[in-house]
């Protein structure tokens, strides 16, 4: 692929920026990863649809993210384009007792929004450091709720580049999950159903939910929040501890001791160690409880 014809044919066609060689560090909330050929961070939908039949007319991969909060990138990066939803949909507003979103705006700001409009629903998301498309993606949680509970219905993209509203059964979420990626679909906005509350005791809990991460979770690293679901009836966490894995270190990769199901990036930590430390952790929950961690992460390039 000829980056140079590629950016120049791709510039003609879109209104959004596009950078070459960029590095996913800067794009990724672990702050790791290798470079993209090409990112494009559309403008507005019509970059979109352009974006993907340019890709498919022309064969080139293409991966759809977010603010990058649940993402690793191996250290050789992303061949082919990579579509960031960011600046061009992040838009709040409130609609009655919804508060309705772009994909691009991150969920802290949508539910301090949603306190200011007095709007109840959103306080257990105050700390999930997602864009809205990804969270509806991934069904994000914090504090024993998740974001399938609030969610009215979610505007979508398909591969076709058609319009689609899905109401919260056709997005078809599961367990830190939801069939929107396997559908090919790309989150444009969503609806919150929220509940009329008192502005001042909605900010007090959303603040006293960030306490409670910024005490329980190591905030002052590079992270992507927990790295493996829970297995049904147990946690993560909990298992890594009992297999001694608080601390385990490989380079700059290493579990929080602070939170067993966080793997932190002491400063320069590369996906290789990562992914090393995880293996290193799926033996050893294997071998003393038998029991296969999933990832909860994504892993993504070469």
């Amino acid at each position: 692929m000829d980056l140079r014809e590629v950016e120049h044919d791709l510039g003609s066609l879109i209104d959004g920026n596009i950078l070459t060689m960029e590095s996913m560090k800067k794009h990724t909330s672990w702050r790791i990863g290798g470079p993209a050929d090409i990112m494009v961070i559309p403008a507005g939908v019509e970059d979109i649809r352009q974006c993907l039949r340019f890709a498919r007319e022309r064969e080139i991969p293409l991966l759809i993210m977010g603010n990058g909060s649940n993402l690793l990138v191996k250290d050789k990066g992303i061949r082919g384009i990579v579509l960031k939803i960011s600046q061009g949909f992040n838009q709040i507003g409130v609609r009655g007792n919804d508060i309705v979103a772009g994909a691009g705006a991150l969920v802290p700001l949508v539910a301090k929004r949603a306190a200011e409009a007095g709007l109840s629903g959103l306080e257990f998301a105050a700390g999930i450091p997602a864009s809205v498309g990804g969270a509806i993606s991934m069904n994000a949680g914090a504090h024993g709720k998740c974001i399938e509970e609030v969610v009215r219905r979610a505007t979508v993209l398909t591969p076709e580049g058609l319009i689609a509203d899905l109401n919260k059964e056709e997005i078809g979420f599961r367990y830190r999950d939801s069939s929107i990626r396997e559908k090919g679909l790309i989150v444009l906005r969503a609806v919150f159903a929220l509940e009329p509350g008192d502005p001042a005791d909605i900010r007090t809990r959303n603040e006293t939910n960030l306490v409670k991460r910024r005490n329980s979770q190591p905030l002052e690293y590079p992270s992507a929040g927990s790295v493996f679901a829970n297995p049904p009836g147990q946690w993560a966490g909990w298992l890594i501890e009992q297999v001694g894995g608080k601390g385990m270190r490989v380079g700059d990769a290493m579990v929080s001791e602070k939170h067993a199901n966080f793997i932190v990036n002491l400063g320069e930590a590369t996906a290789s160690d990562i992914l090393k430390l995880v293996e290193r952790i799926k033996r050893l929950v294997l071998e003393k409880f038998n029991i296969d961690l999933k990832l909860e992460i994504q892993v993504v390039g070469e």
